[in-house]
């Protein structure tokens, strides 16, 4: 039977929202329910329901409000977190913008990193502002948030580390600069998700986690996730629930599957990441990685404060005689690296950008590194460097 308080993170995974399995004659894992009616043995079995749901608990009353395999899921996530609560949404975009639905008001104010999601930074830009919620994007950590708070400002939001350039802020030294206000510090934790990244434990309000990429890991499901803190999950709950926001139990049952082999995936990508990386900051093509994890990175101090290891995905910064031809070149030549958005699957993939918020630098190429023999991907890298360079 699982224990209550797994004691490390490789145990806790395996356990993790699991606890139907200490009823006698259980299934390993937590069953698949499919259900919108729900029914109640009597009035008062009903009334009883309710109440507790009234009460913010996880019961079973209606498909839309949950069923035991979304909880089961919930559950996980709030625990690997380390908040008061877990929402689930159908995307990981859905999930950030209800943290902004749920929380900003017209004459709000939010302080946005200028290295967040593109999604999130066109969430502010074109359906904000629109709203009487005006944005202002910071460059660099804390110290610029200190001189740009306003009385009216209700948020302060940012992916940590960046979204493609990978830079770090201290959400610590955030949180304590928050810490006297009523302004709630959000984080996307996708890069951090599975233990590697705890912001609520480090004082921030909510974490934003993309399902869709490392947890789910098979690039087959979309979903996300609003993990808060006390101060702010009941009222993130109750909107959710009036919203009428939720996922299918097929996904939820595959997510949590997912997470069952969340540490071992994360370790190899890892391991497979830095093999990649040390090729790449060898090779001519190439300026400079952008890894938290390297000890050249500016953020590498913050990161080995802070976070419990990292995972396959970095970026790459090319020397500054690079063409669009010759981007263009180098992606079509990978033959093991698949074109696409999103990353955290078993796969690799691969992303080349031009212009991106907050950086100044020359074009960047995002690699995601998957589960393929890391020999095999370097080769692929350095056939595809060399034909564009031809």
């Amino acid at each position: 039977m699982p224990s209550d308080k797994p004691t490390n993170e490789k145990t806790q995974f395996v356990q993790l929202g699991r606890g139907h399995a200490k009823i006698p004659r259980s299934p390993v894992n937590p069953p698949l329910v499919r259900a919108s009616t729900v029914l109640y043995g009597t009035v008062a079995d009903m009334h009883e329901t309710r109440a507790l749901s009234n009460k913010g608990e996880n019961v079973f009353r209606y498909g839309s409000h949950g069923t035991p395999t979304t909880f089961a899921l919930e559950d996980a996530i709030t625990a690997i977190e380390g908040g008061a609560g877990t929402m689930l949404f159908p995307t990981g975009l859905a999930a950030i913008a209800h943290v902004f639905l749920s929380v900003l008001r017209p004459g709000d104010h939010v302080l946005m990193a200028d290295s967040v999601y593109r999604p999130a930074r066109n969430l502010a830009t074109d359906y904000l502002s629109e709203r009487g919620i005006t944005t202002d994007f910071y460059p660099g950590g804390h110290e610029e948030v200190a001189s740009r708070l306003k009385p009216e400002t209700r948020m302060v939001y940012l992916d940590n580390p960046g979204s493609i350039i990978y830079d770090i802020q201290d959400v610590a030294a955030l949180a304590d600069l928050l810490k006297d206000s009523d302004t709630l510090l959000v984080v996307d934790n996708t890069w951090g998700a599975g233990g590697i990244y705890k912001p609520i434990k480090l004082g921030a309000d909510i974490s934003v986690v993309a399902i869709t990429k490392y947890i789910a890991g098979h690039s087959d499901i979309m979903m996300g996730s609003v993990t808060a803190n006390e101060r702010t999950q009941a009222a993130l709950k109750k909107d959710a629930s009036l919203l009428g926001q939720t996922v299918s139990p097929d996904d939820a049952y595959q997510a949590l599957r997912g997470i069952r082999t969340l540490k071992p995936r994360l370790a190899m990508q890892e391991a497979h990441a830095r093999e990649v990386i040390a090729f790449l900051q060898s090779h001519p093509e190439v300026d400079q990685v952008l890894y938290p994890g390297l000890p050249s990175d500016p953020g590498y101090a913050l990161w080995q404060r802070d976070f419990n290891g990292a995972n396959g995905l970095f970026s790459f910064v090319f020397k500054a005689d690079v063409t669009q031809s010759q981007l263009d070149c180098f992606v079509d030549s990978l033959e093991l690296f698949g074109l696409g958005a999103s990353w955290g699957g078993y796969e690799s993939l691969v992303m080349v950008y031009a212009k991106i918020p907050g950086w100044s630098g020359n074009q960047i190429a995002r690699l995601h590194i998957g589960l393929e023999d890391p020999a095999d991907l370097i080769a692929d890298l350095d056939a595809a460097l060399t034909k564009m360079r031809q």
